[in-house]
């Protein structure tokens, strides 16, 4: 690796680096004409102003996280057989937590590959190369993949906005295999259906797992809503678990027929509404209708910085009209997975929610994702997922 690139930090730049922080910042390097040339997503070292080399992290000079740092020994070669390292010690932590191989496989920095997302669907996979430094990679990373777990079908699914800052194009692409339905997985012992290729993010929410599972331990012999239910997650699980009687909104069709349709593999009745959940929760309230547990875990309503205010609002509104939904003694899930609401402005508008609505209560359960999207120490502001789970007078 002594013939990489070289990049080098600016004079008194490197304590957060030697700290353990996976990034550096484009204004902690010196950004002279020969770096800002370099291509983006290449290899470089990375060399403290002393001289010291410091490790080995992949390079975008039109970025402000300009490196990712892939290894803190600068000595490393970075290539297939790396990587299949890295995909073999995030195999071993997940196969300790799972029986099934139905998981988040890689989660970016916290298992080493900052940028990279990989789901694993039993023998198929999807891949998210967030990054220009794992788009250049991606020949190596389905290299280490058919090492690693010999996948027989892998999708990249290279359409997050967060791309654009990157400077990458937005794509779609079956690199291995065939891809013409929905895959079967397998959560918390219920059987689902994903859809891969036109379904939101991978096609399947694994970090919500747990939560999933907390909620169907309270809802044997209740009634449960469970709002934004995309393909049925929160809903079929209860319905295994005993529910008298569930129902799914969603203002996706789509969405609807794969719940649907996962349903009838369980044996479970699922009744499916679709409509916008805040008009639908409206509806619901001016009818007096009420539930043994609400579930509204939306997609996300604060997609940047600028849309906080405005998001903020959304969860106290959904918290307010969800609440109203409750019975006295029944639980209510509301979550967030905004990465720009922070877990205590998300807190604080579902209490606002809550005394708008003139309802009390406790909360039982403050959680995050499920243990295959581990956080890196030192980036904590990475735990996007949070969910509260309250019982209400």
């Amino acid at each position: 690796m002594s013939t990489l690139p070289a990049i080098h930090l600016q004079a008194g730049r490197s304590r957060r680096l030697r700290a353990g922080h996976p990034w550096v910042f484009s204004n902690e390097l010196v950004m002279d004409q020969a770096a800002k040339a370099l291509p983006p997503g290449g290899l470089v070292r990375i060399i403290d102003a002393g001289g010291e080399a410091l490790g080995i992290g992949s390079f975008n000079p039109h970025s402000l996280i300009a490196i990712r740092v892939l290894t803190r020994d600068a000595g490393q070669t970075v290539d297939s057989a790396f990587l299949a390292g890295r995909l073999k010690r995030a195999l071993a932590l997940r196969e300790s937590l799972y029986d099934v191989p139905y998981y988040r496989l890689v989660h970016a920095e916290a298992d080493g590959l900052g940028g990279l997302v990989i789901d694993r669907f039993g023998d198929a996979v999807t891949i998210e190369a967030n990054t220009a430094g794992m788009e250049v990679l991606l020949p190596e990373i389905l290299a280490a993949l058919d090492e690693v777990i010999a996948p027989k079908t892998v999708l990249i699914k290279n359409d997050s906005p967060v791309r654009k800052l990157e400077g990458l194009e937005l794509y779609d692409k079956v690199a291995k295999g065939e891809l013409d339905a929905p895959i079967e997985l397998i959560e918390n012992g219920v059987r689902f259906l994903a859809d891969l290729t036109t379904g939101q993010k991978t096609g399947w929410f694994y970090d919500q797992r747990d939560n999933r599972a907390a909620v169907a331990k309270l809802a044997k012999g209740r009634t449960i809503i469970d709002f934004y239910t995309y393909a049925g997650g929160f809903a079929l699980q209860a319905a295994k678990a005993g529910a008298s009687h569930v129902v799914a909104v969603d203002r996706s069709e789509g969405s609807l027929a794969l719940a649907a349709k996962s349903a009838e593999l369980n044996g479970l009745k699922l009744e499916t509404a679709k409509a916008d959940s805040f008009a639908e929760m409206e509806r619901l309230a001016n009818a007096g209708q009420r539930f043994g547990v609400v579930v509204a875990d939306p997609p996300a309503f604060v997609k940047s910085k600028k849309d906080i205010a405005a998001g903020s609002k959304g969860y106290r509104k959904m918290t307010r009209l969800a609440a109203q939904l409750v019975e006295p003694g029944g639980f209510l899930l509301v979550a967030s997975c905004s990465h720009h609401m922070s877990t205590e402005n998300f807190a604080d508008e579902v209490r606002h929610g809550l005394s708008t609505a003139q309802r009390s209560g406790r909360i039982l359960r403050s959680a995050g994702a499920g243990s295959d999207h581990p956080v890196h120490p030192n980036l904590p502001e990475s735990a996007y997922l949070k969910a509260l789970l309250l019982q209400l007078d």
